[in-house]
């Protein structure tokens, strides 16, 4: 993964409340290889041309600003990888689908639970000024609207290191690779010896 520390990129305002996996990544891609799997992000939304990632201010966002309970529906975790290989590395809503949640962080994508009302300005505000910048900082634990406005955020500390570090729980384990082998090597795990 990528590391993420700072953010300060385009927004995109996605005000519409339950966004679900399915619109995120239609069904019948989910099997496609991850090849250029950005180009299945929100396939169906984006026929439409008016449709907000099709303007031309929104070009090159990295961070959504989203209507409440994003990405509930299914726990596709491929829904989360056509959104992280469109280029988006940060979400800012009130509420997202727990699994969808869970899958972000696991992906390099940090979804951030802010206060609504901050939320509401945000999507406003990103709605008025197309191309305006969200400022993430992720050590600091803060979103930065455009007009400089800050919300904090709560984040898990395993999961803010794995992010910070560009890990994922594999390479985490990976880590203690040493230790592992010695705990087995002590009780002589993974050998065919026969214990008493």
């Amino acid at each position: 993964m990528q590391p993420l520390t700072r953010l300060d990129a385009p927004g995109v305002p996605l005000r519409a409340a339950d966004i679900d996996t399915d619109q995120i990544l239609p069904a019948r891609f989910m099997h496609a290889r991850r090849i250029d799997y950005g180009r299945y992000f929100f396939h169906d939304l984006r026929a439409d041309a008016t449709f907000v990632l099709n303007r031309e201010g929104y070009a090159g966002a990295q961070v959504l600003a989203v209507g409440p309970n994003f990405g509930c529906g299914s726990s596709r975790e491929q829904a989360v990888h056509t959104l992280a290989d469109f280029g988006i590395r940060a979400l800012v809503g009130t509420s997202f689908g727990d699994i969808f949640f869970t899958n972000c962080l696991k992906n390099g994508v940090l979804p951030i639970r802010a206060d609504a009302a901050f939320v509401e300005r945000l999507l406003a505000t990103l709605e008025a000024t197309p191309a305006a910048h969200v400022r993430i900082d992720l050590p600091d634990q803060c979103v930065i609207a455009p007009d400089g406005e800050r919300a904090g955020f709560d984040i898990d500390p395993f999961q803010k290191e794995a992010l910070v570090e560009g890990i994922d729980e594999i390479d985490m384990t990976l880590r203690y690779a040493a230790d592992i082998d010695a705990y087995e090597r002590a009780h002589h795990i993974g050998t065919s010896q026969e214990t008493p």
